[in-house]
């Protein structure tokens, strides 16, 4: 049981264009990630999860029947994320979706934070969104056509927008992935659209393991609609995003934050 009631959510497939679609989602065996990979099944698209964490694969394919495969891969890895696209290739023959979710992050104060816990934290949350983009726009080009659009949608936060003590090196991490999303927009329109959503507080096994009972409750006082989010509001936004609905929309960061930011 979790430390804070987790709000369920009737789903269904809103998307028919998203039927078919190969996607790739990193981190998708927990949190966020693994609720995206559930949406997305749900909708028809072939689904690959990418993951550090392979001892969750077993349970994860019982979980998501229709669930293409799942790959081992360190983001921060140039040669793992290679390797992890070449194997995503063998199994989908190609990518129109990339959900580049994975990230970490350690509460601690800047100035207890040494610089291999700084490095670790960029190596995840920001070189693993680098190195997986560059691979997704590779085939993505390759397999471009007239009336084809890939899309490329990064997790960032709310952290990525404003300062907050305990996570410097996290924040400044999603703060680089706002610019990092704009620029790549900028550069690859009209032909891929690439956005990113800014989650505040979301119940996620990494919230989980940070926060006390104590801690969840000061924290939901503070935003208007008294709760985090759950998982599964972050996966719909990337499915909205990733449809024709949105079409429209590219270089955007959307914050989900329950008014928080307001």
């Amino acid at each position: 049981m979790g430390l804070v009631q987790e709000y369920k959510f009737e789903s269904r497939a809103l998307y028919p264009e998203l039927a078919g679609k190969r996607v790739v989602i990193t981190g998708g065996a927990s949190g966020i990630g693994k609720a995206t990979a559930k949406r997305f099944v749900m909708e028809g698209a072939r689904v690959v999860v990418f993951d550090f964490n392979d001892k969750a694969f077993e349970g994860l394919m019982e979980e998501i029947p229709g669930l293409e495969g799942c790959v081992k891969v360190d983001v921060s890895s140039e040669e793992s994320v290679k390797a992890a696209f070449e194997e995503m290739d063998r199994i989908l023959g190609g990518i129109d979706v990339l959900i580049s979710n994975a990230g970490i992050s350690v509460r601690k104060n800047f100035m207890d934070t040494d610089f291999s816990q700084w490095k670790k934290v960029m190596g995840v949350n920001l070189d693993g969104m680098c190195l997986c983009i560059m691979e997704a726009l590779k085939r993505m080009h390759r397999d471009k056509t007239k009336d084809d659009t890939g899309v490329i949608l990064c997790a960032a936060s709310t952290n990525g927008m404003e300062g907050h003590p305990f996570y410097t090196d996290y924040n400044a991490s999603k703060a680089a992935v706002i610019n990092l999303v704009r620029s790549v927009a900028l550069e690859h329109a009209p032909w891929v659209r690439c956005n990113c959503i800014c989650p505040g507080y979301v119940l996620t096994p990494m919230q989980e393991a940070e926060y006390t009972q104590e801690m969840f409750e000061e924290v939901n006082k503070t935003i208007p609609m008294q709760r985090h989010a759950d998982p599964a509001e972050a996966a719909a936004l990337y499915a909205f995003l990733a449809s024709d609905e949105a079409k429209y929309i590219t270089g955007q960061h959307i914050p989900l934050d329950g008014g928080e930011t307001a």
